[in-house]
């Protein structure tokens, strides 16, 4: 058997992040497929695996930074602002507080127990995905709140475990304007109040939460009628469930019996239908099968919508009211300046001028229930809309060069600074695109792992996938540019992986603090030019500093110069370089782009 945390710390944390997402992996299109309430839009599960595997990911990428941080390629990245944000904020503050990274953890290269909850807890809240997932969101919020106070050994037992447990479910209804039982708050309630009963290490009190939880799940078809008639468990709670008995897993080191064993309504599900059917019949044809009864009645609002608002509190306050009028499953997470805001409304503008009025909302997502989405596979009634033969999906930092990939015929992922897109929605986009063959640009050196996991993904669903491993969004624009959809897959990608291979690939940004670098020591403050990922100017003006790397990445050759431009890229930039260009290299072409809030200053390519 494999060694197992004995106490709470950092460690433990990582390990039931990483088989919560495993669990609900597993578990995902089942969860999905008995999603009716607060909508039956068959997305929980998804949901739910998106959420964690952003907490997932943010826990990882905190003990990457402590793994490399003395390094140079590491404070270079820093430096350049390429590492996401909260990891770069959480590996400072442990080193400030303990007087030098030789003494930031009690073992070398590893994080606090703080560190590790409060980037869970962040990592879950700005990727939250649908009711349920936001509503998981402040629950590891919650218990991050009990874990990360009064210093690492204050909450590392069975004790902690259970103070911890309890705030998150109370913390969880605090969040969710209008609580209704027979949810995923009753399965957390009923975890929290089984854990309280405990008495032991941190195991004993996992095990007695997820008893509790499981037994609450149960019960919950008995508490809202709609459940009943569906025949159907929590899908919310059911997911909880899950993440509970990887807890158990963590500490014990062996996975909790079969979830559904006690749960017959959950069997009525799986001997009703297979998930083909499921996905093919739409929410109607689900709850005619199952139920025997017709379509169930759409009377809801019409519209989820779904951002992140930074926003004081006094803000929040009046801006959960607004929208408390407006709709209905008015979830509200967060503190300390960010939240995760998430409702369902008719007037889904209105919904978004309210988040406008309290602060700067952003990471908008709207849907709307009538049209369906690839679990349903739309509304009752409509014939699924044929395939496509081939599509590709691509990642791009700013909303201008997400319209330019929107021309040329790409789905698009938007990646914000600091704020790279988890595998999940990778794969989610992949689906969108609807096509039987899809080429994926993933344009970043760093998303190399989460595509290659979102293709594997899409391939166990029957879709063809090709990885270019682009590492710059003007390496994607050059690929994207000799595609062809009616060549042979296989000469179509290798023909774009091959233009992507011709093309170096450059940005130049400001340094957000003093670092190390291949190019020497810079500043907080100094422009770093980076040719294909590594720095290879300091200087102090912008222009000049594009110009030295425009200069450099010619010198080697070239018949084309791509730039695209940030949104704090100075005035007259792309002018000054297109007349360098002119000037120094005679029959070099040039192509100038707005990407947008792209995190660089400006992107450069050259062909």
């Amino acid at each position: 058997m494999p060694q197992v945390p004995q106490t709470l710390d950092a460690l433990a944390v990582r390990t039931w992040c990483g088989l919560a997402l495993e669990a609900l992996g597993r578990a995902r299109e089942e969860i999905d497929a008995i999603n009716v309430y607060p909508v039956a839009d068959g997305d929980t599960g998804t949901n739910l695996y998106l959420t964690v595997e952003s907490a997932a990911t943010a826990v990882e990428a905190v003990f990457a930074g402590y793994e490399t941080a003395a390094t140079a390629g590491y404070e270079t990245a820093a430096a350049a602002g390429q590492v996401n944000a909260a990891t770069a904020d959480h590996v400072s503050t442990a080193i400030a507080a303990t007087g030098g990274r030789d003494n930031a953890s009690t073992e070398a290269g590893r994080p606090t127990l703080a560190d590790a909850v409060r980037a869970m807890a962040h990592g879950a809240l700005i990727g939250a995905r649908g009711n349920s997932g936001t509503i998981l969101a402040q629950l590891l919020r919650g218990m991050a709140q009990v874990l990360a106070d009064g210093g690492e050994a204050a909450h590392t037992d069975g004790q902690g475990l259970r103070l911890a447990l309890r705030h998150a479910a109370d913390s969880a209804r605090q969040a969710v304007a209008h609580p209704v039982e027979g949810t995923v708050l009753t399965v957390a309630s009923a975890a929290a109040d089984a854990a309280t009963g405990a008495e032991g290490d941190c195991g004993t009190v996992a095990r007695a939460a997820y008893e509790g939880a499981r037994a609450a799940l149960a019960a919950t078809p008995g508490q809202l009628a709609v459940l009943e008639r569906a025949g159907v468990v929590d899908a919310g709670g059911r997911g909880l469930v899950a993440v509970l008995a990887a807890l158990v897993e963590t500490f014990t080191g062996e996975a909790p019996g079969v979830l559904s064993a006690p749960v017959e309504v959950h069997a009525r599900v799986e001997k009703t239908m297979s998930m083909s059917d499921v996905i093919g019949a739409g929410i109607g044809g689900v709850h005619a099968d199952v139920c025997g009864e017709g379509p169930p009645e759409q009377d809801g609002p019409a519209f989820e919508v779904i951002y992140l608002l930074e926003a004081e509190d006094a803000a929040v306050a009046r801006l959960r009211h607004r929208l408390d009028s407006l709709g209905d499953s008015l979830v509200v997470v967060g503190g300390d300046g960010l939240w995760n805001v998430h409702v369902h409304a008719d007037d889904a503008g209105a919904a978004v001028e309210a988040g406008v009025e309290a602060g700067r909302p952003y990471r908008i997502r709207i849907t709307h229930f009538g049209l369906g989405d690839v679990h349903t596979g739309g509304a009752a009634g409509r014939p699924p809309r044929e395939r496509a033969q081939r599509a590709v999906v691509a990642v791009v930092p700013g909303e201008g060069l997400a319209g330019l990939y929107t021309e040329a015929g790409a789905t698009t992922v938007l990646a914000r600074p600091g704020e790279p897109p988890a595998s999940g929605e990778l794969v989610e986009a992949v689906r969108r695109a609807h096509a039987r063959e899809v080429v994926l640009l993933p344009n970043d050196a760093e998303l190399r792992h989460t595509a290659a996991a979102a293709a594997e993904q899409a391939r166990t669903e029957g879709v063809r996938v090709a990885l270019i491993p682009t590492r710059s969004a003007v390496q994607g624009i050059a690929a994207l540019a000799v595609h062809e959809p009616e060549r042979r897959f296989d000469e179509d990608v290798v023909a774009m992986t091959s233009a992507a291979g011709a093309t170096r690939y450059a940005e130049v940004a400001v340094a957000e603090r003093q670092s190390w670098t291949m190019a020497g020591i810079c500043q907080a403050g100094d422009v770093l030019g980076l040719i294909d990922g590594d720095v290879a100017v300091i200087g102090s003006d912008i222009t000049l500093t594009a110009e030295t790397v425009l200069d450099r990445m010619l010198s080697a050759g070239g018949e084309m110069v791509t730039l695209v431009l940030g949104d704090e890229a100075p005035d007259g930039i792309a002018e000054r370089l297109e007349a360098r260009v002119r000037e120094s290299w005679l029959a070099v072409d040039t192509m100038v782009y707005r990407g947008g809030r792209q995190g660089a200053l400006l992107l450069i390519g050259v062909e």
